[in-house]
C-alpha cells in the first residue's frame, strides 16, 4: 500500500505559471518522498515535463480546463470555471484522493473553493490567511494577510482565536500572546473596528496583551498579531518591496567595495529576511476542512518547493485534527 503523502498542485495558477510550478513540482516529487498530483492542461504540462527528462512514478498528471485569473470574481467563477485547475486541484483532497493542495494561483480564488468545496470548521467564522511574513520575526503570525478585506470586530476575534491555535501547535506556545494591530499601543488608539475588536479581545480567555504597532513588528511582543486583511496586505507588500529596495540599494553602494560573493551573500539575506512568504513558498488557508496552502502569485520553482514542504509538514503534524480539537476547548471557555 502506498503511504506518501498525496499533494495536488495547481500547475496552472502564478504568474509563472507552468513553467515554474511545474519545475518545483518535479523537484518536490524526486527530493520530498511525496507523491505528486500535478493539475492542469495535459498539452501544456507534457511540454513543461520533457524539459526536465522526468519519468518520476511519483507524479502524476490530472487534467483540468481553464484557470480563475486575479481579476475574476471568484464567487463568479467558481460556477463559470467548474473544471478551473484550482477547484479541480482543491476537489482532489476533499475525495481523498489527495491529502493537501498546493496554488500560487489567485489568493481569492483559493479561498473560496475551499471554503465551498471543503467546507468551514464548526467555530470559525471566516477563513483567513495568515503566517510568519518577517524574517526578524519568524515566530509571529499575522492574520489576515488579505482575504478579507472589509472585517467586522467579531472576525478579528475569530483571527485570533485561530492564530492562537496556530501558534500552539506550530510552535507548541502553552499560550500564545495575541496582540491587535493599531496605529498606537496605547489603550484609546485604533479606529471603530480596532476599538470594537479590542472590547471583544479584552473579553475572551484568550492572552490578549493589547495594540502593537507596525515598528513592533519585529520586536518579539507577540506570538500572533491580528488585523482586517486590507490592512494585513499592506503591511505585507510594504515589507516585501522595502526589503527588495534595500537589497538592490546595497548592492550598487557596495559594489567594488565588497567581494562579489559576500555581496551577494548579503544582499540575498536582507531579501530573505523581507520577503519571507515569497521565499517560504506559503502557507494553510486557516480555518478550512483540509489542507490548502497558498503561495505568493510571483513565486518561482523554489517557492513552489518550499509550498509542498509547507504542505507535507502540516499533514504530518495532522494540524486539521488538532485544529479541530483545539478550537473546541478555546470555546468551551468562552
Amino acid at each position: 500500500m502506498n503511504s506518501k503523502i498525496k499533494i495536488a498542485v495547481d500547475a496552472m495558477g502564478g504568474d509563472n505559471a507552468p513553467h515554474d510550478i511545474v519545475a518545483g513540482a518535479v523537484e518536490a516529487a524526486e527530493t520530498l518522498d511525496v507523491e505528486i498530483l500535478l493539475v492542469g492542461d495535459p498539452e501544456k504540462l507534457k511540454i513543461e515535463l520533457k524539459k526536465h527528462n522526468s519519468s518520476n512514478n511519483n507524479l502524476q498528471l490530472i487534467p483540468s480546463e481553464g484557470v480563475i485569473l486575479e481579476s475574476d470574481k471568484p464567487a463568479l467563477a467558481l460556477r463559470q470555471k467548474p473544471k478551473a485547475s484550482i477547484l479541480v486541484t482543491t476537489s482532489l483532497v476533499k475525495k481523498g484522493l489527495a491529502n493537501a493542495s498546493v496554488t500560487m494561483g489567485s489568493t481569492g480564488a483559493a479561498m473560496a473553493a475551499a471554503a465551498v468545496i471543503l467546507g468551514v470548521i464548526e467555530n470559525v467564522e471566516r477563513p483567513s490567511l495568515g503566517g510568519p511574513i518577517l524574517g526578524l520575526a519568524p515566530q509571529t503570525i499575522i492574520i489576515d494577510l488579505g482575504t478579507n478585506i472589509d472585517c467586522k470586530p467579531s472576525q478579528i476575534l475569530s483571527f485570533a482565536i485561530i492564530g492562537h491555535v496556530y501558534a500552539k501547535v506550530f510552535w507548541n506556545l502553552p499560550s500564545p500572546r495575541i496582540a491587535l494591530l493599531s496605529v498606537g499601543a496605547e489603550e484609546n488608539k485604533g479606529n471603530k473596528l480596532v476599538q470594537e475588536a479590542k472590547n471583544l479581545l479584552n473579553n475572551s480567555p484568550l492572552n490578549f496583551i493589547g495594540n502593537i504597532e507596525a515598528n513592533d513588528l519585529t520586536n518579539n511582543m507577540a506570538d500572533v498579531v491580528v488585523c482586517d486583511g486590507f490592512t494585513g496586505n499592506i503591511v505585507m507588500k510594504l515589507t516585501e518591496g522595502l526589503g527588495t529596495s534595500i537589497a538592490n540599494y546595497l548592492s550598487e553602494e557596495l559594489k567594488g567595495k565588497l567581494p562579489e560573493k559576500e555581496l551577494n551573500q548579503l544582499t540575498n539575506k536582507i531579501y530573505e529576511l523581507n520577503n519571507v512568504v515569497e521565499v517560504n513558498g506559503g502557507g494553510p488557508i486557516l480555518g478550512v476542512k483540509g489542507v490548502s496552502v497558498v503561495g505568493h502569485g510571483r513565486g518561482n520553482s523554489k517557492s513552489v518547493l518550499n509550498a509542498i514542504k509547507s504542505a507535507k509538514q502540516t499533514v504530518e503534524i495532522k494540524y486539521i485534527e488538532k485544529l479541530n480539537q483545539e478550537l473546541s476547548q478555546v470555546h468551551s471557555k468562552f
